[in-house]
């Protein structure tokens, strides 16, 4: 089974990957945000490095969807391959930081990606407000996230929640601006209680 965190920057999708990976036994696979070589550039100058930013990912999380489809195990996911084509790509090209010929690549890749593999069978939304987003964004004090603005970051959130409405497959959200699910159990066991009841759904 394949389970999906979704969410926008800062929402707490690595933290919730890991947790419910403990508290399941799951098996988790985190994005390659650390690895990736083209992220400081990339909020330097989105621009100049959107296309070399999104295909990196792409790629990344393409192999990702294909190591889950050959497990056995429980995988749960923090973002999935359809985040980086529905949400930051189409936000990109919307800001004129892709062009036409880079995007119509891009999407040809992609839906080649996808006639390979499936979608998540449960995707968890962790929906945040923007003064929660920044809060947390500020509170790790990754170097190269500094340079996120309020526009970018309310311009994925409007997008998020459209993905999200008219997504097809299971979804589950949870609204994240009043929980501390990392330091508060009560709130983690809400999250649970909530997964266990949409699982159950699934068979």
């Amino acid at each position: 089974m394949h389970i999906g965190i979704a969410g926008n920057i800062g929402c707490g999708k690595t933290t919730l990957t890991r947790m419910l990976a403990e508290h399941y036994g799951w098996t988790p696979k985190f994005e390659a945000v650390t690895y990736n070589p083209y992220l400081e550039d990339y909020y330097k100058d989105i621009q100049r490095w959107s296309f070399n930013l999104e295909t990196y990912f792409l790629t990344q999380r393409f192999k990702d969807v294909l190591e889950i489809a050959k497990s056995d195990n429980v995988i749960i996911q923090d973002r999935t391959i359809f985040e980086g084509v529905h949400i930051f790509v189409a936000n990109n090209k919307a800001m004129g930081n892709l062009s036409d010929r880079d995007f119509d690549t891009y999407m040809d890749l992609f839906q080649l990606m996808m006639s390979l593999v499936k979608a998540p069978d449960l995707l968890i939304y962790l929906k945040s407000s923007i003064p929660t987003l920044v809060s947390q964004i500020q509170k790790r004090g990754r170097e190269y996230e500094k340079g996120i603005s309020i526009e970018y970051l309310t311009n994925l959130n409007e997008r998020y929640d459209k993905w999200i409405a008219e997504y097809p497959g299971q979804v589950l959200t949870i609204e994240a601006d009043d929980l501390d699910f990392e330091h508060r159990p009560e709130d983690f066991s809400m999250i649970t209680d909530k997964i266990d009841a949409q699982l159950y759904g699934l068979f």
